[in-house]
């Protein structure tokens, strides 16, 4: 989010920033605290070494995975969007990747204060399914913890979406969705789609858009039968938001109203097709 905004800008990404900072920080205590977890007890053989020297290897170790690994939500966001595959196939094969840089800085740290050497094959490989278990087992708790249903509160988590001066105001309605409390009044309730990015929703409306912090599959259950389909598995669409089909080849995405594009997946299609959407 760059720097050079308008002050009304500023003021609404502050709270993001906070609720960024502050998971951060959480994220961070809960390696932490892992890490001490694993210099007490000593796995792979480290437990010969003295307690002082395993507390700095274990927590440098969980700090700086953390600075590997977490990146890779991004990567999983966009296999989601972009391939239509599930959270926990795409964060498997992210894990995979991120676990070989990971595997470089354990066997170089390892030779802190002496000369280097380079691994065998064997010692190599060794070494990554040691760090895999490790790094794999830390994603994959963080991974559940993630897809609790506690994480249905709602918490902004991206500016706010400037209003379209094209786009006249929603008509003046109560909200007939649990979901539509969640959003600022500013954003009115004439809801266009719901796009999940990472462990968040955004909700499009004619006004703008917010990230609320949950699973897609709970969101759309809040909706209170608002007439709309899943047209991929990271999006939402409401029926009177589609203004057009574009089809590139095998892909086929939803014009909606404001310009926004929603993919459908092949799976989709034929839902789709029966409803009469296209």
């Amino acid at each position: 989010m760059g720097r050079h905004i308008a002050p009304q800008m500023s003021e609404m990404a502050a709270p993001p920033k906070r609720l960024a900072a502050r998971r951060i920080v959480i994220d961070l205590s809960i390696m932490i605290v892992i890490g001490v977890v694993l210099a007490l007890i000593g796995p792979f053989g480290s437990f010969e070494l003295p307690l002082a020297q395993r507390l700095v290897n274990w927590v440098g170790f969980a700090l700086i995975g953390y600075a590997i690994y977490a990146p890779m939500s991004f990567l999983v966001g966009w296999g989601q969007r972009a391939l239509d595959l599930p959270a926990w196939l795409l964060w498997f094969f992210a894990v995979l990747i991120a676990t070989f840089p990971m595997t470089a800085v354990v066997w170089t740290m390892g030779f802190w204060g002496r000369e280097f050497q380079w691994p065998s094959l064997e010692e190599g490989f060794v070494s990554y399914l040691y760090v895999l278990v490790i790094g794999g087992g830390i994603s994959a708790l963080f991974f559940a913890l993630s897809m609790r249903g506690g994480e249905q509160a709602q918490v902004p988590a991206g500016k706010a979406e400037a209003p379209n001066d094209e786009t006249p105001p929603a008509a003046s309605q109560p909200s007939a969705s649990k979901f539509l409390d969640r959003l600022p009044p500013s954003l009115g309730s004439d809801l266009i789609a719901l796009e999940m990015e990472d462990h968040y929703v955004r909700a499009h409306t004619a006004l703008g858009s917010e990230m609320v912090l949950m699973r897609l599959r709970d969101a759309m259950e809040e909706l209170d039968g608002l007439d709309g389909l899943p047209t991929h598995r990271s999006w939402w669409v409401a029926r009177g938001a589609v203004e057009d089909v574009k089809r590139e080849g095998r892909n086929v995405k939803l014009v909606l109203a404001r310009g926004i594009e929603a993919p459908v997946s092949r799976a989709n299609v034929s839902v789709l097709k029966d409803a009469g959407w296209i």
